[in-house]
């Protein structure tokens, strides 16, 4: 099933919502590519959420072809993949579980954020939208601390508290309506969510840095008391660093 780059996050939203184990997801220039192994019933779900999608029989083999999508991505010194594969020597490695929440290392919007994040000065972190946790546990590697991770979705704080204790880090993983409840302070702020939310997020944050994504190249989502002092772009997606005035 593809869906154009502008639907990409409800879309992505609601698969986590029918394929909470994981589903993939391919970038092409219809937009983006989901695609779930699953069965008849797990069908009927995904043409009663999208009104329509494309069947094709997989091998017995398939849940080797899943892993086989998730593949290792490098960011400068970073080396991010999942535990069956094995880090070459003289990287920093990520390992992270792909699962039930958002966030591999293979989406271009975390590939720029760990780009970015790598050449900040170290100090503390506030990862606003932890999902999976792959920002979190990448501070922590690269020496940021004290490290705090907050979201919404019980899944993912589960999923960065289980991805952290896997790679030896410590992160303070918070369950918060990311909307209302009061942020904490810290030197950096990360947010890979939804250009909408990032707005926000104006007025909200104690942190004299910020770093920003989860959108395409043509938002550019106003942060309140911050002004924009970088933008990086890859495969169409959007990161920004943002200072605060």
């Amino acid at each position: 099933m593809t869906v154009p780059a502008a639907r990409a996050e409800l879309a992505r939203a609601i698969m986590l919502e029918l394929f909470p184990g994981g589903f993939e997801e391919v970038d092409g220039d219809g937009g983006l590519e989901l695609a779930a192994y699953t069965n008849a019933a797990g069908e009927e779900r995904i043409w009663q959420a999208f009104g329509g999608a494309r069947t094709t029989e997989v091998d017995a083999d398939w849940e080797e072809r899943w892993r086989q999508f998730h593949r290792p991505q490098r960011v400068g010194g970073l080396w991010i993949g999942p535990p069956w594969e094995e880090p070459p020597e003289g990287v920093i490695a990520v390992v992270i579980e792909p699962g039930r929440a958002f966030g591999t290392g293979g989406h271009p919007t975390t590939r720029l954020c760990l780009g970015l994040l790598e050449e900040e000065r170290r100090g503390s972190v506030l990862d606003v939208g932890c999902g999976s946790g792959v920002l979190s546990v990448a501070a922590c590697k690269l020496g940021f601390g004290p490290v705090v991770g907050i979201d919404f979705d019980p899944q993912a704080v589960e999923a960065t508290e289980r991805n952290a204790r896997a790679n030896g880090v410590a992160v303070d993983v918070r369950l918060a309506d990311l909307n209302v409840a009061a942020l904490p302070a810290a030197d950096l702020v990360l947010a890979n969510i939804a250009a909408e939310a990032v707005a926000e997020l104006g007025g909200r944050l104690d942190a004299a840095r910020a770093i920003t994504s989860g959108y395409l190249v043509s938002d550019e989502p106003v942060l309140a008391d911050y002004r924009t002092e970088r933008r990086v772009e890859l495969d169409g997606w959007a990161a920004d660093v943002h200072v605060r005035v």
